[in-house]
C-alpha cells in the first residue's frame, strides 16, 4: 500500500530541509508523495519535484496561509494549486514583505524585554526562506538569553504574548479565495492548535474543502473528534507530520502518513474547483 504525508515544509520557509533533504527523507521513509507546504511560499515545489521526478517520489504543490483573528491564528493549507499564476504570485510576494515587517517590529518588542537581536542574524536563520518566529526563535537561543523553545513561545513570542505581532492579516475569505482562485483544495491545518472550533463553520461557508485530523500533535481522542466533523460536513479528512527537518525536537517526517488514495480525492477535488472557478 503507498503512503503520503501531507504536510512537510521546507527552508524556503521554517525548516531546516533542503529540496534535497526533504525528498530524500521521504524516499527513505518509504512515501509515495509528499505535499510541500511552505508558509506563503510555493518556491520550493519545483526543486522538490525535480529531485522527485529523480527519486520516485510524487511532489504535490502545497502551501500554508495564517488567518489571524482577535483570538485565534488560523493556518489554512491549499493542495494542488497553480502556482504560475501571476497574480498569486504578486500577493505572496506581499505577504512575506509583510512578513519581514512584522520580524522587525517584533525584534524591537524582544530589545524592551531585555532580549537583544541584530535583525540580520535573524534573516539569516531564515536564508532564503519567508521569515517566520521560527527562525526568530533560533535567534533568540543563541544569545543564550532564553534557553528553550517553549520559553521563548511561551514567554514572549506565542500567539499574543508580550513580543507578538499579527502577521499581514488574511481574512478567512481572502485565503480561502486565494487557493479556490488557483484550483488548489482549501484545508484546515492542525484545528486543535487554533483551539476555536467555533470557527470552522465559518471556513465552511467561506469554501473549506477538508480538515487536517491527523497531526503529529493530535492525540487519539482529537483525531476521532475531527474525523467526525469533517465527515458530519462532507470534508475531506488529510493528514501531515508538519515536518521542519531538524527545526523541531526530532525529523517528523512520514511520523503520520495517509493513504496514497487521499491524494486521488484531492487531484479530484481540485479538478471540480477548477471547472467550478473556469
Amino acid at each position: 500500500m503507498k503512503y503520503a504525508d501531507l504536510h512537510v515544509h521546507t527552508f524556503y520557509s521554517d525548516s531546516t530541509f533542503s529540496p534535497e533533504e526533504a525528498v530524500s527523507c521521504a524516499r527513505d521513509r518509504g512515501l509515495a508523495a509528499i505535499a510541500i507546504c511552505d508558509h506563503d511560499s510555493v518556491d520550493g515545489v519545483e526543486p522538490c519535484r525535480v529531485i522527485g521526478d529523480e527519486l520516485g517520489v510524487e511532489i504535490i504543490p502545497g502551501i500554508e496561509l495564517t488567518v489571524e483573528k482577535a483570538d485565534a491564528e488560523i493556518h489554512i493549507l491549499g493542495y494542488f494549486m497553480d502556482c504560475s499564476l501571476g497574480w498569486f504570485r504578486t500577493r505572496l510576494k506581499e505577504l512575506q514583505a509583510g512578513r519581514i515587517d512584522r520580524i522587525r517590529k517584533m525584534v524591537e518588542k524582544l530589545d524592551s524585554e531585555g532580549i537583544r537581536l541584530n535583525i540580520d542574524d535573524v534573516f539569516k536563520e531564515a536564508g532564503r526562506g519567508s521569515v517566520g518566529r521560527l527562525h526568530l526563535a533560533r535567534a533568540i537561543l543563541k544569545t543564550g538569553k532564553v534557553k528553550t523553545m517553549r520559553d521563548i513561545f511561551g514567554k514572549y513570542i506565542g500567539f499574543n504574548k508580550p513580543c507578538y505581532v499579527a502577521n499581514v492579516k488574511l481574512t478567512p475569505r481572502e485565503a480561502l479565495d486565494m487557493v479556490l482562485r488557483t484550483g488548489g483544495v482549501p484545508v484546515l491545518a492542525h484545528p486543535k492548535c487554533m483551539g476555536r472550533d467555533e470557527y470552522i463553520p465559518e471556513l465552511i461557508e467561506c469554501g473549506l474543502r477538508g480538515i487536517e485530523a491527523y497531526h503529529i500533535d493530535h492525540a487519539p481522542s482529537v483525531i476521532k473528534r475531527y474525523e467526525a466533523m469533517a465527515r458530519e460536513n462532507n470534508l475531506l479528512i488529510t493528514g501531515g507530520s508538519d515536518c521542519h527537518g531538524l527545526g523541531k525536537a526530532r525529523i517528523l517526517l512520514g511520523e503520520v502518513r495517509v493513504p496514497y488514495e487521499l491524494v486521488e480525492k484531492l487531484k479530484e477535488e481540485s479538478e471540480k474547483i477548477r471547472n467550478e472557478y473556469r
